[in-house]
């Protein structure tokens, strides 16, 4: 994945600790990342673990004219070539089906051109309610490339389906996006 321009977007979920590794992954593999997360993200990663595994600033406000003077959701949508939002929750599923854009990952879902991919992440009763079926088909009609979470263990203490893919598993889609088929 040589000199690819790659933007991940993290959300408030518990599975943000795998992001970590997906960006080393990433950069291990010679593409440049740049990271943007919510603020519930950083309940559960540090911006400082993702810097220094990306070496650039992490994106977190709408409002960093220091950092992005034209605004991060122009700048980084701008030079991304995918954008990938891992762990995706309920909350940023319902956003982005319904092209609402409160906070730096939402508004830069909707400004990014290129191809978007999408690892949920969330409870299994959350998983299953017909509305969060409902949004991801909607961005699958969107466009969307939904990495369908995994069966396994959770943080709520309970097996099924709502755990988010394994860091290998989103490399790999992250790259037969950039290089296509064959």
């Amino acid at each position: 994945m040589i000199d690819r321009e790659v933007l991940i977007g993290i959300t408030g979920g518990i599975a943000a600790y795998k992001t970590a590794a997906l960006v080393s992954q990433l950069v291990q593999g010679g593409a440049r990342v740049s990271v943007a997360m919510t603020r519930a993200a950083s309940e559960f990663v540090g911006k400082s673990t993702l810097a220094a595994l990306s070496g650039r600033p992490v994106a977190t406000d709408v409002f960093a004219p220091d950092l992005f003077p034209l605004g991060a959701h122009i700048e980084l949508a701008q030079r991304a070539e995918l954008f990938c939002v891992a762990p995706a929750t309920a909350d940023f599923l319902a956003k982005a089906a319904h092209g609402l854009a409160d906070d730096l990952v939402s508004t830069l879902y909707l400004a990014c051109t290129g191809p978007v991919l999408i690892a949920p992440a969330m409870n299994p009763d959350m998983w299953a309610k017909p509305a969060v079926q409902r949004n991801v088909r909607q961005l699958q009609e969107d466009g969307a490339t939904i990495i369908t979470p995994d069966d396994g263990w959770l943080s709520c203490r309970r097996s099924g389906p709502g755990r988010m893919a394994e860091p290998d598993r989103i490399q790999l889609a992250i790259e037969a996006v950039l290089h296509g088929p064959g």
